[in-house]
């Protein structure tokens, strides 16, 4: 029979001394023993893996060990050793529940009966609750009076990872302690130890994209240890970085960096070519969206700290490229670039497949680089001087028109200004023969005659005219309006009248839309033909009949 554990459980720690990282939580509760301060019962929180049961039963054989906990004096053979019992999950008075699957109220309940009965051998009866904030209202309820006056041979442990969950009243009765995550390189000395006593060859690197990948867990660090000892060390093979990263289906951080540099320069073919190099070897888009979120933080990073050479996470090699890409950006284009990736991975999670959605984010993120500053937009110093740009632009009402005047937008109306379009010959004929826009109606067939469809569908159905002027028109619009009108139509009214024309959006409500009007017209035309002669004599002939428009004569 086969009795090897794995790691985690082989190299658990005993007592406080082993505990990694925590050592500030190990100093007070030792001293609390020594000075027989012990409370009523502890609350341990902290992410999965950090120590949090380990700790509640190193607790548990610290207050009940016949000598002192954690020095070199051992128990002698003529008494019994709880020490050894407890490690085994066997003590008669140590009492471990699991509250994920244990949540109601009867299981306290349980409990709660069992402590007034006084310890068999041990000085403490304890009971460690693991997953606490699994438990029913009613079941924190039963425990509230117990955890606050248990009798003196009872102690409580609590254990949890969402301490958001549990009571106030719950959380106010015991003395709280936050397990931390593990620093990158305790954890990387620590899996070097371990990799030693196994006899694993392994490299430096492999161990730091091992701590790395572990997020400060020492348990999932072992496990992955474990995992990659099997995978390659009973192989005769030595554990390296790429076989780690393949093991993980990590994409090899020097090749994200890579592909931030193509995406900065603006390649938007290089870098999807280097997208699917990384993707046919294995790696998953969301950890390649999450690395290259790190990699954005260390360039924003270097550009407000300097260098990060004594970042553990990263290479001499890796920290010259960031420093690359850097010096290449500033701190508002790294801010748009963070922004748009952390969208990115809301948006992996919709489409089935992960790698067309990366794909898009991709080319997103290769176009930033040609969109314009904001602030270099309203510094610059022809727009500045040319008031009537600044008002074409304005929302005289102080209204924001959302998603209807853009970044793209206003660029466009500086270059409108710089180089005006050449009025074609015919036009120029219309405006000597002064065919001028005299009426919002005029604007209507001229949008009609040169079949600017979507102009006049906007025109119709979603502008309300407030007032028009020449050269100026204001007007009020409902959600449905184009994101290019204001653009669409100052260009279409330059280009046939030869002026330049003032759009205003207002606050007031308007002219009801011509689309409306018209509508208005066809039910009282509708209405009145309903009271003459000739429909009353048809529907007496045709009774099933409706009548359901009215045309002029002559109209089509």
């Amino acid at each position: 029979m086969n009795n090897r554990k794995v790691l985690s459980l082989k190299y658990r720690p005993q007592n406080f001394d082993q505990l990694i990282g925590q050592e500030s939580m190990a100093i007070a509760i030792q001293n609390a023993i020594k000075m027989d301060r012990i409370p009523n019962a502890y609350l341990l929180t902290g992410i999965r893996g950090v120590g949090k049961t380990t700790t509640a039963r190193i607790i548990a054989k610290a207050i009940n060990c016949n000598k002192k906990f954690g020095t070199d004096e051992k128990c002698s053979k003529d008494e019994y050793c709880h020490c050894q019992a407890i490690i085994d999950s066997s003590h008669m008075d140590i009492l471990e529940m699991d509250a994920a699957s244990k949540t109601g109220i009867d299981d306290i309940r349980e409990i709660l009966d069992s402590s007034q009965y006084l310890p068999s051998s041990a000085k403490y009866k304890v009971f460690i609750i693991d997953e606490v904030h699994m438990l029913s209202k009613q079941a924190f309820n039963a425990l509230l009076k117990t955890l606050e006056e248990p009798p003196s041979h009872l102690k409580f442990i609590l254990a949890t990872t969402e301490v958001k969950k549990i009571p106030v009243t719950i959380l106010s009765r015991c003395q709280r302690f936050d397990l931390r995550r593990i620093k990158m390189d305790e954890m990387q000395t620590f899996l070097r130890g371990i990799a030693e006593k196994e006899n694993a060859k392994i490299d430096d690197k492999a161990l730091a994209i091992i701590a790395k990948a572990s997020e400060g867990s020492v348990r999932d660090a072992l496990s992955i240890l474990d995992q990659a000892i099997i995978t390659f060390n009973l192989q005769s093979q030595e554990i390296t970085e790429e076989k780690v990263r393949d093991m993980l289906g990590l994409a090899d951080q020097t090749r994200v960096i890579e592909l931030l540099s193509h995406i900065v320069k603006g390649s938007q073919h290089e870098a999807l070519k280097e997208a699917e190099d990384i993707f046919n070897i294995g790696a998953d888009p969301k950890l390649i969206v999450q690395s290259m979120l790190e990699i954005i933080y260390l360039i924003s990073r270097t550009k407000t700290l300097g260098t990060i050479e004594n970042d553990l996470s990263v290479s001499e090699v890796e920290s010259a490229q960031i420093k690359k890409i850097a010096d290449e950006v500033d701190l508002t284009y790294v801010s748009m670039l963070w922004h748009f990736t952390l969208k990115g991975i809301e948006e992996l999670n919709f489409m089935p497949n992960p790698f067309l959605s990366f794909q898009m984010l991709l080319i997103r993120l290769a176009h930033l680089k040609n969109m314009p500053d904001p602030q270099s937009i309203m510094q610059n110093s022809d727009f500045d001087d040319d008031e009537e740009d600044k008002e074409k632009i304005e929302n005289t009402s102080g209204i924001k028109p959302e998603g209807l005047i853009s970044k793209t937008q206003i660029k466009n109306t500086i270059q409108e200004k710089k180089e005006l379009p050449k009025i074609k010959p015919e036009i120029l004929n219309e405006i000597n023969t002064n065919n001028l826009i005299q009426s919002f109606q005029d604007l209507l067939d001229l949008t009609n005659k040169h079949k600017e469809i979507e102009l006049k569908f906007d025109l119709e159905r979603n502008v309300r005219l407030v007032k028009f002027e020449q050269g100026k028109i204001d007007i009020s619009f409902n959600e449905n309006l184009s994101k290019d009108f204001i653009k669409n139509i100052s260009n279409k009214l330059n280009e046939w009248t030869g002026k330049r024309w003032i759009i205003s959006l207002s606050k007031d409500e308007g002219e009801t839309t011509v689309y409306e009007k018209n509508n208005e017209r066809k039910a009282e035309l509708i209405e009145q033909m309903k009271q003459s002669e000739i429909y009353k004599k048809i529907m007496a002939t045709f009774p099933d009949i409706e009548l359901v428009d009215v045309k002029d004569e002559g109209q089509e």
